[in-house]
């Protein structure tokens, strides 16, 4: 990964086409105060999100009288749809409407789905109406990738080095007000929902949904760059594609310079795009860029003829997807947050006191983590390692995100070993009741689980955080929201590895009578043998993400 230091400082940065004169300290302020109220919209969106999801299986069985069943799967289906949207809205956002009116229209639909849920809970109405309220959220929700983005644009990272470190920032607090909001909707909301019903549950995620939409508009006039959309990128990689097929017998030159390419200011022939400059990868792409005395003789078509930015945007495509592969596994180990290592917690004494903590509210510690660790690593992590390693932003993006992968196996090794000890105590002193409820628990306090909790956010910081700011700044920019919602579709594929994963150990492990590793009971099964498999998957992820990582060659803009 170090290898790859120099490169990005010279490459990411390096093209004098696409520099422009450095900010002025004006431009600066309200830079800042747009970025700021984007980052308090996003903190507003995202409460009110996890404000109706996190309780939303409770709501359906309930108030809707659906079975348990039923209800877990129409949780999971909207969840699902939530995954994908972000994908839709970046492509609208890069091919046709631009980051700003994107954002505005999503917002309106969000505005409109939180009102007919509040509105169906206030008038006891059930079936239909709730579930188009609901499914107006998902896609209106669907805005991770393109705020991100959009906040990035307002930093004039190619001309001057203070604004990269400010927008390598801005990325760093974003997933902060996520965390946050995450928090304040798992928690504040779920208990107002428990305690004061599910009017005033629900209209609450109602009127924050609302104020992130006068937030953004507020902030109109302190956005100072807008990235214009650049069309559709399908359409330029089918043309490319088709252009290097149409074009496979004929023979690239050696010089470069004698590629097809527009002439001008440093400005390609996609609308508010630098030129790229030509690299070696994938060469049979440059087919497609080879002007012929066909291509000479009649007008350019451009399933005939490409441009060399047009054959390095999809080279810059086909670079990312290695390293986005790599986070799937991540993904998958990322998500037991929320599945087996509550299945441990819930065996675990959960006594405070007179208090009773159910396993789930640990997740609280991962949110925490990472509310601690972005300021940490923002503030204290990266200028010493700036001072120790020369580089701009600390660590490279690759280094960043690679260091998470080892931290989440020190999650997952945590994670074994608690469970180890757990099923020592278990076999010495077996379960016994405690509480009026007659639950029955392992002689082990639950907080022992919060080491891995913290690690688990110490790596999201890494690593999630780190790819954000990999895939927007790797992206050709006129596909700046699409790569960057490639993070967002990584953990959902990650989800559904894990699913698969936690199938397969079950047919594999569960033969002959045994209980398997993942057991109904988990006293009967080995849950510390699945950790240790996730941190070996985790180990061969990372070595797999090395030799990516030395193949990857960062993004160059020509000069």
């Amino acid at each position: 990964m170090e290898a790859a230091v120099e490169a990005e400082s010279k490459g990411s940065h390096g093209g004098e086409a696409g520099r422009r004169t450095p900010p002025s300290k004006k431009d600066r302020r309200s830079s800042s105060w747009g970025c700021i109220l984007l980052l308090v919209n996003n903190c507003f969106r995202y409460t009110a999100y996890f404000g109706v999801s996190t309780n939303l299986v409770n709501y359906l069985k309930v108030q809707l009288h659906s079975g348990s069943k039923a209800a877990a799967n129409n949780v999971t289906n909207w969840q699902g749809t939530v995954s994908i949207t972000p994908l839709a809205a970046a492509f609208l956002a890069d091919s046709f409407l631009g980051r700003y009116w994107t954002i505005t229209l999503f917002l309106i639909i969000s505005v409109a789905g939180y009102g007919v849920v509040a509105a169906t809970a206030w008038a006891a109405v059930e079936g239909a109406a709730f579930y188009a309220g609901l499914y107006l959220v998902a896609l209106g929700g669907g805005l991770q990738a393109v705020v991100a983005s959009f906040g990035a644009d307002q930093f004039d990272a190619d001309a001057d080095e203070e604004e990269r470190g400010r927008q390598s920032s801005f990325f760093n607090w974003f997933c902060l007000t996520f965390s946050v909001g995450s928090l304040l909707g798992g928690t504040v909301l779920v208990w107002v929902q428990s305690a004061h019903g599910w009017r005033l549950g629900y209209g609450i995620p109602a009127l924050l949904s609302a104020a992130a939409l006068v937030l953004f508009l507020a902030g109109t006039g302190a956005y100072r760059r807008h990235q214009p959309p650049g069309g559709s990128p399908l359409t330029r990689i089918a043309q490319v594609v088709v252009a290097a097929a149409r074009k496979c017998d004929v023979e690239i030159p050696a010089d470069a310079t004698l590629l097809h390419e527009l002439e001008g200011d440093g400005m390609s022939v996609i609308q508010g795009s630098r030129r790229l400059a030509h690299t070696n990868q994938f060469r049979f792409l440059d087919k497609a860029a080879v002007e012929t005395a066909d291509d000479k003789a009649r007008p350019a078509s451009p399933w005939r003829l490409c441009t060399v930015t047009q054959v390095e945007e999809l080279k810059c495509v086909l670079r990312l997807l290695p390293v986005w592969a790599c986070g799937i596994i991540f993904a998958a180990a990322y998500t037991q947050m929320s599945t087996t290592f509550i299945l441990q917690g819930d065996t675990l004494d959960p006594r405070v006191g007179s208090f009773r903590v159910p396993a789930a509210v640990l997740t609280v510690f991962g949110y925490l983590s990472v509310m601690l660790w972005v300021p940490l690593y923002d503030r204290a992590i990266v200028p010493l390692a700036r001072r120790l390693t020369g580089h701009h932003r600390g660590f490279t993006q690759l280094t960043r995100m690679g260091i998470g992968f080892v931290v989440l196996t020190v999650a997952m090794l945590a994670a074994g070993t608690l469970e180890a000890a757990r099923r020592r105590v278990f076999a010495r002193h077996g379960m016994h009741v405690i509480g009026a409820d007659g639950a029955e628990y392992v002689p082990m306090s639950i907080f022992w689980q919060v080491p891995q909790y913290v690690v688990l956010g110490a790596a999201e910081v890494f690593t999630f955080i780190g790819q954000m700011e990999f895939f927007y700044d790797q992206a050709p920019d006129a596909m700046r929201s699409v790569c960057s919602g490639l993070c967002t579709a990584a953990f959902a594929l990650g989800n559904y590895a894990s699913s698969a994963l936690v199938s397969v150990v079950v047919r594999a492990t569960a033969r002959g009578g045994r209980p398997g590793w993942i057991s109904d009971d988990i006293n009967e099964g080995h849950l510390e043998y699945f950790f240790w498999l996730l941190a070996m998957l985790c180990i061969g992820n990372f070595g797999a993400y090395l030799l990516v990582a030395r193949w990857y060659n960062y993004k160059k803009t020509a000069k």
